[in-house]
């Protein structure tokens, strides 16, 4: 069990000696699990489908993410630097330099040769300027940081360190050593040297790496690309709700959702409940992953079984025994894309994203499986008597609170939520430890979320 309050980070990656593919495949999740494709059950006399088992929380998760390892290898991209944010490396970021590239003054102040005091001479030595003819012992010269260190310098003395007499001499005001405040040429890696490996997950501290080696592109493995089809006639898009129908508040949420999951969401299209438009719109998408909202039971117009079924898609889960969010789906329409079918409740559709969708992206794009991490739950519980519950809670200090407002079609209590808890079937008593999902922007922020 991990330490309450850690969150551990993406374990580290050698790939010295693997090819692209073996690199990538140590960040993904090595877990064994059964995702035979299964169609849709024959239904029974009264025209409804049969009942049957649906699948476990954790393996659905499980299945969400192996999927998406056996599908058709996706290609790497080479992208500017400003653009791989987010992005796992496809190839490894090796020094197309020296760095520093030459000998460097580490602060301000001035280049010394030889014991003092010293005969300062007029000019000065500034970053970006050529290199100034070497000292002689007894000279000295000011430096600015970052400037390249004259020939046969002794050391760098700082500002702070030094003072000049009547006659304008230079004097240390402290001892100073061979080579104090220089920044010797390879300091902190040489020409060829591998600084980052495959698998490595792009943040500012990468991109400023990469640019300080000399590149301008990266390696990376793509963004996956979502298409997400906003289902019902009952929804408005603007005003207040009226006369049966209501606000739709998964066609805003969901978009910057899947790209705070490091998703490229190509296009919001808005189906209504027209049978015909949801098969066109499938049948004609180019993305890894289609995502609806609502028609994932079996009322009247609950369209996506049987379109999946008249396509000849496979359901891989049918269905996940969790709370909110049980009637969700995943299946696979082709070779190199699914389809997540997300419940029509608000909180049971972010159950729906969390529990396959989020996996699925995260393979993908190559990224590593957070560590698990569980706190104390302040307060107790209510469970599901065969289910598990995933309940919104904000992190004070090592406790987890659990947030009122957390029916399925509340988003109240998850719009103040740092994490959704994971409760077990029967509950959870107050103190007893809960594994926690953190939401894409609770770590880092909600402009920070690697888009």
């Amino acid at each position: 069990m991990t330490a309450p309050g850690t969150r551990p980070g993406a374990p580290a990656v050698d790939s010295d000696d693997l090819d692209v593919e073996e690199a990538l495949a140590l960040v993904r999740e090595p877990k064994d699990d059964n995702t035979t494709p299964r169609r849709r059950p024959p239904a029974d006399g009264a025209g409804r489908p049969e009942r049957h088992e649906a699948t476990p929380w954790s393996q659905a998760r499980e299945i969400a993410a192996r999927v998406a390892r056996s599908g058709v290898r996706r290609a790497p991209v080479s992208l500017p630097l400003g653009d791989a944010l987010g992005l796992v490396l496809a190839a490894p970021v090796d020094a197309l330099t020296d760095l520093p590239s030459f000998d460097t003054s580490a602060m301000d102040g001035w280049a010394v040769a030889g014991p003092g005091p010293w005969e300062v001479r007029e000019e000065r030595v500034l970053a970006g300027h050529a290199q100034p003819e070497p000292l002689t012992d007894g000279e000295a010269i000011r430096i600015a940081t970052g400037a390249r260190i004259p020939a046969d310098t002794t050391a760098v003395l700082r500002t702070e360190h030094g003072r000049t007499d009547a006659q304008g001499r230079l004097h240390a005001t402290r001892d100073i050593v061979h080579g104090q405040d220089i920044r010797p040429r390879g300091q902190e890696c040489r020409n060829g040297d591998q600084l980052l490996p495959v698998g490595t997950l792009v943040t500012p501290a990468v991109l400023g790496l990469a640019a300080a080696a000399g590149y301008d592109t990266v390696t990376a493995v793509p963004r996956p690309r979502v298409e997400v089809l906003v289902l019902g006639d009952e929804l408005l898009t603007e005003g207040l709700p009226h006369d049966g129908l209501i606000r739709d508040a998964l066609g805003p949420m969901l978009p910057p959702w899947l790209r705070a999951l490091g998703a490229d969401v190509v296009a919001v299209r808005r189906i209504g409940d027209d049978a015909r438009a949801l098969r066109k719109a499938v049948t004609g998408s180019g993305a890894d992953l289609i995502v609806t909202t609502g028609g994932t039971a079996a009322g009247p117009v609950d369209h996506v079984h049987p379109i999946l079924e008249r396509i000849g898609a496979e359901l891989l889960v049918d269905g996940v025994k969790v709370r909110p969010g049980h009637p969700m789906l995943l299946a696979r329409t082709k070779d190199n894309q699914h389809l997540v079918g997300l419940p029509g409740n608000p909180l049971a559709a972010v159950s729906g994203l969390l529990t396959l969708a989020e996996p699925l992206l995260r393979t993908l794009a190559a990224r590593p499986a957070p560590e698990p991490y569980t706190l104390p739950l302040r307060d107790a519980v209510h469970g599901h008597p065969y289910d598990t519950r995933l309940i919104p809670v904000v992190l004070r200090g090592d406790r987890a609170v659990p947030l009122h407002y957390n029916g399925p079609a509340m988003l109240r209590g998850i719009a103040a939520a740092d994490a959704l808890a994971v409760v077990p079937p029967g509950g959870a008593r107050q103190g007893e430890e809960a594994e926690l999902l953190d939401l894409p922007w609770a770590a880092a922020g909600i402009g920070v979320c690697f888009t």
